[in-house]
């Protein structure tokens, strides 16, 4: 069966503080975008196969897919194995959740297919024990979301805006940037704010409320973020933040010709450039 994995966006992402248990409290707001990979799984004798277009991407037990799709075999005694193969559009280390996708789509593909009969809420939680942003992949829906990644409250809007993606060569590490982060005189955006402004269709407000409390430190690793930002405001765009912990930066627009400039534009310097949008309900999923 075919299956997307829809990647995501951080309109706001504020690092709230660091726990006892070493984790970072986060309060922030992702929105799905149509921005996919495409994932096609058969059933085998048995085993996990994983093919892949990237050589990027480790395809044994080290890949999120062949983690939950161990999971679900193995708790729920599955018979037969899974052949997984994955044609990649979302880069790696960009803050795009493209490995947490891929994992949520494989867990709903391997629900449908072996008739498992599981709740979008049991596959969340299963999604949970491998990857913080696999429950938000799991339901595809804009929410808020609290904790390390766990809490989410979805928000009710159709609202929605041209998004062009720009990521430099050199990607991030979460957890070089969360090592680097000073918490003290961090960045904390508004989330309150983003929310309400999302609700309401108040453009404005949301462009007021863009934030990444992540964003400093991976600019001291990648500078090209901070390039990038400054030059699609001054192309014209409205926003421009970078995603989760980088290195994606995406500008936000509701004009389609400045959408298209900012692609022409950023295509001659570098290798990621994609135009895309907030994925919205009606969407097809499968």
């Amino acid at each position: 069966m075919k299956i997307r994995a829809y990647a995501k966006v951080n309109l706001a992402l504020d690092v709230v503080r660091k726990r006892e248990d070493g984790y970072h409290e986060l309060k922030m707001i992702m929105a799905p975008i149509t921005l996919h990979d495409l994932i096609y799984i058969h059933r085998i004798p048995k085993g996990i196969e994983i093919l892949s277009n990237s050589y990027r991407m480790p395809t044994d037990e080290r890949n999120i897919m062949y983690k939950v799709a161990q999971i679900l075999i193995e708790r729920y005694h599955i018979p037969s194995g899974v052949q997984i193969q994955i044609y990649k559009h979302i880069p790696t280390q960009a803050g795009l959740a493209g490995g947490s996708a891929d994992g949520a789509a494989v867990l709903k593909a391997m629900n449908q297919m072996f008739h498992l009969h599981l709740s979008l809420e049991t596959l969340a939680q299963i999604g949970k024990e491998v990857g913080a942003d696999i429950p938000f992949c799991i339901y595809e829906k804009m929410a808020m979301v609290e904790g390390i990644g766990e809490q989410l409250e979805f928000i009710e809007s159709d609202w929605n805006c041209y998004l062009l993606l720009v990521k430099p060569k050199k990607g991030v590490s979460t957890k070089r940037s969360f090592q680097m982060l000073d918490l003290k005189n961090a960045v904390h955006p508004d989330i309150n704010k983003m929310k309400k402004g999302i609700e309401s269709h108040d453009y404005q407000a949301i462009i007021e409320s863009l934030g990444n409390t992540l964003e400093s430190p991976s600019i001291e690793m990648v500078n090209d973020i901070d390039m990038i930002k400054k030059e699609m405001i001054d192309l014209g765009f409205d926003g421009a933040l970078m995603s989760g912990s980088g290195s994606c930066v995406f500008g936000m627009t509701n004009d389609k010709n400045l959408l298209k400039k900012g692609y022409l534009y950023f295509k001659e310097k570098y290798n990621y450039v994609r135009m895309t949008e907030i994925l919205r309900k009606e969407e097809e999923k499968y």
